[in-house]
């Protein structure tokens, strides 16, 4: 399947663009680069990890991508196959942002952003870095940006546990193998019920005291 427009006879002529187009490498991004991008720090990524893990139940080769609120609750959340395709961050991004645009409105009027989406992926192999995960980290930090939300941690959960690529943090539970907890991440609380008057107001004043 084909994304995005044909590119116009003067932007077809650029052999910079063609290059650029044609290799998967230079849509990736290094830990180096991560780090040093500003990503935000998750305050409990176990409570995070756990909370995804629970509600999604990921098996390897699953990609779960979720909007958190500025007090770090699950506003919204979606998961998916990855298909069988050589890395690509571009597709990565194609595929986020439509997640992204099927589960949680867009941003994109704020200044700033305000939520921000955080990346679970759950795969083969060990926690190190591989060009596969450096493609889903540049595919969520456009995804992100055209969504109007902030990048936040990208996670790999494997047999060996959970890891925050670029912090250093991690877990043994949950893993890729694990049973999920009976743990979720905490959502957006419901309105609460109206209740009326200064009455309501004096007795809640009373009971505080």
């Amino acid at each position: 399947m084909t994304f995005g427009f044909a590119p116009s006879p003067a932007a077809s002529t650029s052999s910079d663009l063609s290059a650029a187009s044609a290799n998967p490498m230079a849509r990736m991004l290094e830990p180096a680069e991560w780090a040093a991008a500003g990503i935000p720090l998750l305050r409990n990524p176990r409570e995070v990890v756990s909370g995804l893990h629970s509600r999604h139940h990921p098996r390897p080769a699953t990609a779960i991508v979720a909007v958190l609120d500025p007090d770090e609750r699950l506003c919204a959340s979606a998961s998916f196959a990855r298909r069988p395709a050589p890395a690509d961050g571009w597709m990565f991004r194609n595929v986020l942002l439509a997640q992204l645009r099927r589960v949680i409105p867009h941003d994109l009027r704020r200044r700033t952003p305000v939520r921000t989406a955080v990346l679970l992926y759950c795969r083969e192999g060990d926690a190190r870095w591989t060009q596969e995960d450096g493609a889903w980290m540049w595919g969520l930090r456009d995804a992100c940006t055209l969504h109007g939300l902030r990048c936040g941690a990208y996670i790999t959960l494997t047999r060996d546990g959970w890891q925050v690529l670029g912090e250093g943090r991690g877990g043994r539970r949950p893993s890729a193998d694990s049973t999920p907890e009976p743990f979720a991440t905490s959502e957006v609380p419901p309105p609460k019920p109206q209740t009326g008057g200064a009455a309501s107001d004096v007795l809640r004043r009373a009971a505080a005291r």
